[in-house]
C-alpha cells in the first residue's frame, strides 16, 4: 500500500474513533460519489456531519490543503450523498467538520484537532 494511502487511512481511523468517542455513530466512511469522495459522515441522532479529514506526519498544518476549492467540493459530494443515499439518518442539522491528524514518525498520535463547523 501506498504510504501516503496508508497515513490517510491511519488518520480516518483516528478521526472516527474521536467522534465515536464524543457519542457520534459513523454512517460512511470513504463515501464515493462523482464529485470525490467524503472522508467520514457521522450522526449523533441530531446532526449529520461531513468531516474532512487531513492528516500530516510530523510537520506542515493539516489544514494547509483545506482551501476553498476543497471545501467547495466537500458541499458538492455532501449534496451527492443526501441526494442519493436513500438509508442515510434524517437528521434536524447538517455540519461541516474538519479534523487535523499529526502522526510522528512511529505512526504515533502526536496531535488532533477538531473543527466543528469548519465550513
Amino acid at each position: 500500500m501506498d504510504p501516503r494511502h496508508h497515513l490517510g487511512r491511519l488518520g480516518e481511523q483516528l478521526a472516527a474513533e474521536h467522534l465515536e468517542r464524543l457519542g457520534f455513530a459513523i454512517v460512511a466512511r470513504n463515501h464515493r460519489t462523482r464529485f470525490g469522495e467524503l472522508d467520514l459522515v457521522a450522526c449523533d441522532g441530531r446532526t449529520l456531519v461531513f468531516c474532512e479529514v487531513k492528516t500530516r506526519r510530523g510537520r506542515g498544518d493539516p489544514w494547509d490543503a483545506l482551501h476553498d476549492d476543497k471545501r467547495a467540493r466537500v458541499r458538492r459530494m455532501a449534496r451527492a450523498f443526501l441526494t442519493e443515499v436513500a438509508d442515510r439518518p434524517r437528521c434536524r442539522d447538517l455540519r461541516f467538520d474538519a479534523i487535523g491528524v499529526t502522526i510522528d514518525p512511529r505512526g504515533r498520535l502526536t496531535r488532533l484537532d477538531h473543527l466543528e463547523n469548519a465550513f
